[in-house]
């Protein structure tokens, strides 16, 4: 059963948080961008905590039900794109993070709060 971007949104977010991604925000791009719902931007401090933020976000969404209809830049670990659908997370290595800045291209996009 798939779940609303909404759920998909607070499910990915604990995942996140769960592996101890740094900085996370979440953009509501609804009625900005037909591109996606929700945005979910990250870090990691290593290679291998990026992957692990990677993984985690992929069995969750698994779990929902959800179609992962793509995931990039695992292999790198330095910037991995996963579309969720309705939620794409960007997952940075912290050196990246801070060149593309993306939550800059973005800036009209309200930001999620998440308790």
């Amino acid at each position: 059963m798939t779940k609303s971007s909404e759920e998909l949104l607070r499910l990915t977010l604990n995942a996140v948080e769960d592996k101890k991604a740094m900085n996370v925000v979440a953009l509501d791009l609804r009625g900005i961008s037909l591109i996606s719902d929700f945005f979910i931007i990250c870090h990691g401090n290593s290679d291998t905590q990026v992957q692990a933020i990677a993984t985690e976000v992929r069995k969750v969404a698994q779990e929902a039900g959800s179609i992962i209809r793509g995931i990039e830049g695992m292999d790198a670990a330095r910037w991995v794109l996963m579309d969720l659908g309705d939620v794409v997370v960007h997952i940075f290595h912290r050196d990246e993070r801070e060149y593309y800045n993306i939550e800059r291209l973005w800036s009209d996009a309200k930001v999620v709060e998440h308790v």
